[in-house]
């Protein structure tokens, strides 16, 4: 472990119960999963962090999925449904940094397929953007726009964890 990640996770794991509730929030925007990820420190290690925040996850219920999802911007877009943390709202820019010079037809088609999206699920469209362009996302949004309701907030819900574990990581290197 890097001394940048020991010193992030000794930070977490010395953190008042609201204050490590709080940091965990801006990696993913569930307040059930940030209690329950608090309540299992100290943490060994950042892979036994990421191993609770990942089984956690998936003992919660969708409406805690959901909440989670309202802390993220559409794809395309810079502002979440909720308010977020400054970190989380950069980290967010930053993964989809895909979008940034795409051309004006993707982006506008983006923005018509996410409005579909959220129609026909009642949820934003929820990708882990990190390392994909804005023409993936837009494939990615297609393909998705098939699938059954259940099946659609399962996978959602599979692409928040990824967004989590990428957000855990940076928020204990950036300690």
């Amino acid at each position: 472990m890097s001394q940048n990640a020991q010193v992030g996770l000794e930070r977490l794991n010395g953190l008042s119960k609201t204050d490590a509730e709080n940091e965990l929030l801006k990696c993913c925007g569930s307040g059930d999963w940030a209690r329950l990820v608090t309540s299992e420190r100290p943490f060994e290690s950042v892979d036994d962090l990421i191993a609770s925040a990942d089984r956690v996850w998936w003992l919660l219920e969708p409406r805690d999925w959901l909440e989670a999802f309202h802390s993220h911007p559409k794809i395309g877009e810079k502002k979440a449904v909720s308010a977020v943390a400054v970190e989380a709202q950069r980290w967010s820019e930053d993964e989809q940094s895909g979008i940034r010079n795409s051309a004006q037809e993707t982006i506008a088609a983006l923005a018509k397929l996410n409005r579909m999206y959220e129609e026909k699920f009642g949820f934003i469209f929820i990708v882990c953007a990190t390392g994909k362009s804005s023409e993936e996302m837009l494939s990615n949004l297609r393909r998705r726009l098939n699938n059954d309701p259940d099946e659609e907030l399962r996978i959602a819900a599979a692409e928040q964890a990824k967004i989590t574990k990428l957000r855990l990581r940076k928020l204990i290197d950036s300690q």
